[in-house]
């Protein structure tokens, strides 16, 4: 990964202010800048940084003026942020821009495979498997009969997508992941023996879907279990059978939500939630950390904490009153000492 700062400024639309002609191979925090680095400044509490750093090229904002001389070449923006990011994207489409089909693969012969595929060592392809163009599958992934993977996704070591499930375009899958296993599901008969039900359903993830490392999505008891576009899924996560995730909802880490639970669009569910079965989670709701949901949420917004979650700013002043409780015991128990001398 080499590129120059005529280069970069071209891929930014941004302003060049010191030698066109440097070029950088890595990235680096401002503070910890070197010789071929790329830094960003978008944040002033870093700015004493930028006259020590030794990058190659910093991207600064286009209000930003040194008081003093620097050493590296600047780029000015108008958000060196997203500028950065942007960066960061075109770079990680390089560096996984792998293409060909290993000959230590198993490809059915039954399979349909795009144009720019790259398929690595010792994943197993089956039947009837559609997989789109420029999509990247690196070593060790097992997919099923009749998986549809569209354009562009990236499925990384070590993933399994059981039969009949379909991805779509722009998703990330990272390693350990397993779409499609059975769901949670067994009937209790007269001996107290639990049967298992056959689970024929499927999942379906929308497009630029992300989902992170040993995140386990169940395939429906029957329909589809649904990941919706712009999802975004931590490590860690356990989605049930039959749920349904609304578009652009973002979910951290050890989150389990149980079978045929519906969450809206835009939401934000902190790490280890639990999310009980069949409730219903309304669009743009906030759940912090460690709470628990028993019951549907029907406002539009709310934001939620506790291990039986209500109301954010409720939870808060509860939990103020909870730790003065000691106290409150001392005190009370002065009061009835009094009285019964």
């Amino acid at each position: 990964m080499n590129f120059t700062a005529k280069q970069i400024s071209i891929i930014l639309g941004g302003k060049i202010i010191g030698d066109d002609t440097v070029s950088i191979n890595s990235v680096a925090k401002i503070e910890e800048g070197n010789i071929g680095n790329l830094c960003f400044l978008s944040n002033e509490k870093y700015n004493k940084y930028i006259y020590s750093c030794n990058a190659s090229i910093v991207i600064v904002n286009t209000s930003f003026n040194p008081s003093k001389k620097v050493n590296p070449t600047l780029i000015k923006v108008d958000d060196p942020y997203s500028a950065f990011s942007q960066l960061l994207e075109v770079f990680n489409k390089m560096k996984y821009d792998k293409i060909g089909l290993s000959n230590k693969s198993d490809i059915s012969s039954e399979a349909s495979i795009g144009d720019n595929v790259y398929i690595g060592p010792f994943t197993s392809i089956s039947n009837n498997v559609s997989i789109g163009n420029n999509v990247k599958i690196y070593p060790n992934c097992y997919i099923g009969e009749n998986v549809i993977i569209e354009d562009n996704t990236i499925i990384f070591s070590n993933v399994s997508i059981y039969h009949d499930c379909k991805i779509g375009k722009e998703n990330i899958i990272h390693s350990g992941v397993v779409i499609g296993s059975d769901g949670f599901g067994f009937a209790q008969n007269e001996k107290n023996q639990f049967k298992k039900i056959s689970q024929i359903g499927n999942v379906e993830t929308a497009n630029n879907v992300e989902i992170g490392a040993n995140t386990t999505i169940d395939r429906a008891t029957m329909g589809t279990t649904k990941i919706g576009e712009g999802v975004k899924l931590d490590n860690l996560i356990q989605i049930a059978h039959n749920v349904e995730i609304g578009n652009n909802t973002v979910i951290a880490a050890q989150t389990c939500i149980a079978g045929s639970s519906k969450i809206g669009k835009k939401c934000m569910i902190g790490g280890q939630v639990a999310i009980a079965g069949h409730l219903k989670i309304t669009d743009e709701v906030k759940i912090a950390g460690q709470s628990g949901i028993a019951s549907s949420i029907s406002q539009k917004g709310a934001v939620l904490q506790g291990p039986m979650a209500f109301d954010l700013k409720k939870f808060q002043r509860s939990y103020i009153v909870f730790k003065k409780l000691p106290k409150l015991y001392k005190t009370l128990n002065l009061i009835k000492k009094k009285f019964n001398d």
